[in-house]
């Protein structure tokens, strides 16, 4: 039995109660949680203490009698209420034991929910400026996005995972001017971008260009290291992310908003809606009727776009686009970004915090020998994707960004990610998995296989354990859905290995000397089996192999 059948058979139970009392309260869940102490049952719940106030009865009174009806569910061993109302519930050894054949069998559809069932989500992630390499900042929005992106779709959403390609502005004229200086010998300008990577770029944007460069106008020299350059770095950017495990659906352009005049069109919009007004030879977004704490000019007095016109499109394109739902991950340096993008929405007629989401990530920092690797993009010391991956690897890089809250600044130990042993996190899930497949061909060498399956023979205490955390993992991919956390599987998948390998200390799947070959061991080849397929589909969210040999 998996929680959500508990839950569904409970809820009856519930129900029969509240109408025996003659409420007409309509209860519609009966939440479940794992008790902290495995002695106290297998699952627990506070839907007495929830409903005692509402129906006016002690907690404790109402507690027992729902704890009398769960006592006559198919599979449950034992009902019994602690504290001020709680209920504790163990489930038969059959009951739990059944749930190991039936993640066998789902295979890499075990886990998957329908919370996003149909719903189009774009996700907007990176979106790095064209200038230089991805800085370890990126890097975490790479990793974390892109295993949001797949447990959404675990759970039916259709995502669209997008890059926003600003290749509109003043950064892009400092990128240009930098490459130009770089190749005529001349100093880097000094708003400008350094660096061995400005350098290599100048070179290749000479080589790639066909025509005669030494004999124009400055100024279209510097169009055409604009144009080649951002062309070759976007190239070298997709490149590395390709390189880490991470692709992209679309790769919007900034300037298409403003080449095909959804710029004019936003605004038109919300003149429209009668929240622009003109003051100063500017036009404004009256950005404070919708929560803002000031309004926000969208033309400047000399006729160029304001930062937030390019907002107002974009988004607005989006929702022309067909997405319900749109998440954009920002760095830390965006939360005063927030309420103005929420005015947006609100402005447009959409509901803030629905229509449109925003993520704000901490700080990562690189440790070697216990200090942090310094970046600045313009020195030239910028730390990259590349970095990373060189000095840990890609499952250890994408586990390490995305094993922690975004909420939360990360440092992360290259000499601990780089190491082959179960202090590194994500070395101790993998090899769970390994020793799975291990096992499962030392079985069949001793021919042990799963002809025969009884779920009451996973009796042993480890296996109550192993199995209890088994039934978690749906309810955590759906957490990590709806609290857009994506490190809580990756914390499952560790509590989850910790489990198996305990198990793995007390149980055995071959038989020991002449010992014949029984049930017992075929039923927990089933167990050993549910464990790798839950540890390989948790690694598989998060972007990170499971490798069947290590």
């Amino acid at each position: 039995m998996n929680p959500a059948e508990l839950s569904s058979a409970l809820l009856v139970v519930v129900q029969k109660v509240v109408a025996d009392r003659g409420s007409d309260l309509a209860p519609t869940d009966v939440p479940l949680e794992r008790p902290r102490n495995r002695e106290h049952g297998d699952w627990a719940t506070n839907i007495a203490m929830r409903l005692a106030k509402p129906l006016g009865v002690n907690p404790r009174e109402l507690a027992e009698e729902i704890a009398s009806g769960a006592r006559a569910i198919d599979g449950v061993a034992s009902a019994d209420v602690a504290g001020p109302g709680f209920l504790n519930i163990t489930l038969d050894a059959a009951a739990a034991g059944a749930l190991a054949k039936r993640i066998v069998e789902e295979g890499a559809d075990y886990g998957r929910g329908d919370l996003y069932a149909g719903v189009p989500i774009n996700l907007e992630f990176v979106s790095a400026n064209p200038t230089g390499p991805i800085h370890i900042g990126g890097v975490r929005w790479a990793a974390v996005g892109d295993s949001l992106a797949r447990i959404f779709e675990f759970e039916g959403a259709d995502v669209t995972r997008e890059y926003y390609f600003n290749d509109h502005g003043a950064q892009i004229d400092r990128f240009a001017r930098s490459l130009l200086a770089s190749w005529l010998g001349e100093p880097t300008p000094e708003d400008g971008y350094g660096g061995q990577y400005i350098s290599d770029i100048a070179a290749r944007v000479i080589a790639d260009y066909p025509g005669d460069l030494f004999h124009i106008p400055r100024e279209e020299q510097q169009e055409v290291f604009r144009a080649v350059g951002v062309e070759l770095m976007f190239g070298d950017i997709k490149a590395s992310l390709h390189d880490f495990g991470v692709d992209f659906d679309v790769y919007f352009h900034e300037n298409e908003l403003h080449d095909s005049g959804a710029v004019e069109r936003a605004i038109q919009r919300l003149r429209d809606l009668g929240t622009i007004y003109e003051k100063d030879g500017a036009v404004w977004f009256r950005s404070t009727d919708f929560g803002d704490d000031k309004d926000r000019v969208v033309i400047k007095s000399d006729g160029e776009a304001g930062y937030i016109s390019g907002d107002l499109a974009y988004y607005l394109n989006k929702r022309e686009r067909g997405f319900e739902r749109n998440l954009i991950m920002l760095g830390a340096d965006h939360h005063g970004y927030v309420q103005r993008l929420m005015a947006m929405t609100k402005a447009f007629g959409d509901e803030p915090y629905v229509n449109l989401e925003i993520l704000i990530g901490q700080l990562v920092n690189l440790v070697r020998d216990g200090e942090p690797m310094r970046m600045s993009k313009r020195a030239g010391t910028v730390v990259t994707l590349e970095d990373l991956v060189e000095a840990v690897g890609v499952d250890a890089g994408r586990y390490a960004l995305v094993r922690s809250s975004i909420d939360s600044q990360v440092d992360i130990d290259l000499e601990l990610w780089g190491k082959h042993t179960p202090d590194n996190p994500v070395f101790y899930v993998q090899y769970a998995h390994a020793r799975t497949h291990s096992v499962a061909r030392n079985a069949a060498e001793y021919g042990v296989d799963r002809s025969a399956f009884d779920a009451s023979l996973l009796s042993h205490e480890s296996e109550s354990v192993l199995l209890g955390v088994l039934a978690e993992f749906p309810r955590i991919v759906r957490q990590a859905a709806e609290l857009r956390e994506p490190h809580r599987v990756a914390r499952y998948a560790e509590e989850l290995a910790g489990a198996y390998h305990s198990w793995y200390s007390s149980c055995r799947v071959t038989p020991q000397g002449d010992e014949p070959i029984t049930d017992v061991h075929r039923t927990r080849l089933w167990l050993n089996d549910a464990v790798g397929q839950v540890l390989a589909n948790a690694l598989g969210l998060l972007g990170v192999t499971a490798p069947e040999r290590m």
